[in-house]
C-alpha cells in the first residue's frame, strides 16, 4: 500500500511538473509572439512575395492583372546590367569603411576608457553624429567638401595643393568622399559598443599582467583585442550589412552620380521599382542582394570560430 501510495504520489509530482513546464512554455511564447507577429508580417511574407515577384516584369501600378511570368529574364538581365554591376562594386568597395571605422573606435574607446576626466563628454561628442538627421549630415558635408569654397580645399590649397579633388563632384573622388561620411557617422555607435565591452574585461587581469612586467602596447594585444573579439563580431556583422543598405547619404549627397560613381545596390533598387517602374527586375535585385548578405553573413560566422573567444 505504501508502495502504491508512493507511486500515485509520484505519478502526481511528475503531472505537476510537466503541466508546470507546459505553462511556462506558453507564457514564453506568449512574450514573444508580438514580435514573431511583426516578423512574419513585415520581412517574411514580404520576402515570399518579392521572391515571387522577381520571376515576372510586373509595374506595380498595372495592379494584379499586369503580372506577366518571365522565368529568370529578370536575373539573367542583372549580371548583365553594366550599372547593377557597377553598383555592386562600389558597395564592396565601402565594406572597407567598417574595418577603418571599427580601428579606429576601438583606439578611442580604450583611450576614452583610461582616461579620468571628461568620459561622458567624449562619448556624447563623438556618438552625436550617429543619432543625427542624415538629412543635416549631408548639408553639412555638402558644404564642407564643396570644391571651390568648401573648408576642406581651402585648406588643402592652405597647406600647398594646388589642385585639390573636387570630391562629390568628381566620379574619382565622390565614392571616397561618401565612404568618409559614412566613418565619422559609425564611429561613434562603434565607440560606444566597445566601451561597454571594455566594461566587461577584468581589471585583475590588467594587473595581473602589469605584475608580470607586460607592457601597455602588450596589454593591448594579449589582453584587450582578444577579449574584445565577440564584440568586434558583432561590429563587423552589424557593420557589413549596413554598408550595403547605404541610401539616405547616397540618395541627398550625390543621387548615384557622378556618372554612376556613387551608385550602390539599394539605390539603384529604388530607381528600378519607383522611377522606372519596374517591379519585377526591382525584386530580383533585392533578392540578389539578401542572398548575398546570407552569404558573407555566414562566412563570418564559420570563420568567427578561429577568432573569437567568449
Amino acid at each position: 500500500m505504501e508502495q502504491a501510495a508512493k507511486g500515485r504520489s509520484g505519478q502526481g509530482a511528475s503531472r505537476r511538473i510537466r503541466k508546470q513546464a507546459f505553462y511556462d512554455t506558453l507564457a514564453g511564447y506568449s512574450f514573444i509572439l508580438p514580435m514573431l507577429l511583426l516578423t512574419l508580417t513585415l520581412v517574411v511574407i514580404p520576402i515570399i512575395i518579392s521572391g515571387a515577384i522577381s520571376f515576372t516584369n510586373w509595374n506595380f501600378i498595372e495592379g494584379i492583372g499586369g503580372l506577366h511570368f518571365a522565368g529568370l529574364d529578370n536575373y539573367i538581365r542583372l549580371f548583365q546590367d553594366e550599372a547593377f554591376l557597377r553598383s555592386l562594386r562600389n558597395n564592396v568597395v565601402m565594406i572597407a569603411v567598417v574595418p577603418v571605422s571599427m580601428f579606429i573606435a576601438m583606439i578611442l574607446a580604450v583611450l576614452i576608457d583610461k582616461a579620468t576626466y571628461f568620459k561622458d563628454f567624449f562619448k556624447v561628442i563623438y556618438f552625436m553624429p550617429f543619432i543625427s538627421s542624415f538629412v543635416a549630415i549631408a548639408l553639412l558635408w555638402r558644404v564642407l567638401f564643396h570644391p571651390n569654397n568648401g573648408p576642406i580645399n581651402g585648406f588643402l590649397r592652405a597647406i600647398g595643393v594646388d589642385n585639390p579633388p573636387l570630391w562629390l563632384a568628381d566620379p574619382n573622388y565622390a565614392l571616397l568622399a561618401v565612404m568618409i561620411i559614412m566613418v565619422w557617422t559609425t564611429l561613434g555607435f562603434n565607440m560606444v559598443i566597445y566601451l561597454a565591452g571594455l566594461q566587461n574585461i577584468s581589471k585583475d587581469i590588467y594587473e595581473a599582467a602589469e605584475v608580470d612586467g607586460a607592457s601597455p602596447v602588450r596589454q593591448f594585444f594579449s589582453i584587450t583585442l582578444p577579449m574584445l573579439s565577440p564584440t568586434t563580431f558583432f561590429l563587423l556583422i552589424t557593420g557589413i550589412v549596413g554598408s550595403f543598405k547605404v541610401f539616405e547619404l547616397v540618395m541627398i549627397l550625390t543621387n548615384g552620380g557622378p556618372a554612376g560613381s556613387t551608385s550602390v545596390i539599394v539605390f539603384y533598387l529604388y530607381e528600378a521599382a519607383f522611377v522606372n517602374l519596374e517591379s519585377g527586375y526591382a525584386s530580383a535585385m533585392g533578392i540578389v542582394l539578401l542572398i548575398l548578405i546570407l552569404l558573407l553573413t555566414l562566412i563570418q560566422w564559420i570563420g568567427q570560430k578561429k577568432w573569437v573567444n567568449y
